[in-house]
């Protein structure tokens, strides 16, 4: 289950890019499924068919002409799980190459359509 949802950045490529970061409460959730609409300027990201929202963020104006130009917008997540994640306070280096190891994170691209209210 999806415990909450942040938008990074909102980015004008060939369509409407959003990065976002979403924090899953269990390792063996995959219960996300996004949905998107906009209602006047701001942008809303539920769950599945749930209307309950997740996250909010306010467009500019270029932000929705490209929106509305399109239809869809391309969603970048960035999955991350309590317990898993977080802070990394100790960093063991890898002697072969002098590197720090990294946390595995999950990564996520797709387009979605967008509704308009």
């Amino acid at each position: 289950m999806v415990d909450t949802v942040s938008v990074n950045r909102i980015n004008v490529r060939d369509m409407l890019s959003v990065d976002i970061e979403v924090w899953m409460k269990h390792p063996d959730d995959m219960d996300f499924k996004p949905r998107l609409k906009i209602v006047e300027n701001t942008l809303i990201i539920s769950n599945g068919e749930s209307h309950e929202a997740l996250t909010q963020f306010d467009l500019e104006d270029e932000h929705i002409l490209v929106a509305q130009r399109d239809r869809r917008i391309e969603l970048r997540v960035k999955f991350q799980v309590h317990g898993m994640h977080g802070r990394l306070n100790i960093i063991n280096p890898i002697i072969a190459d002098g590197k720090a190891k990294k946390l595995a994170t999950a990564n996520w691209k797709t387009v979605q359509p967008v509704a308009f209210e």
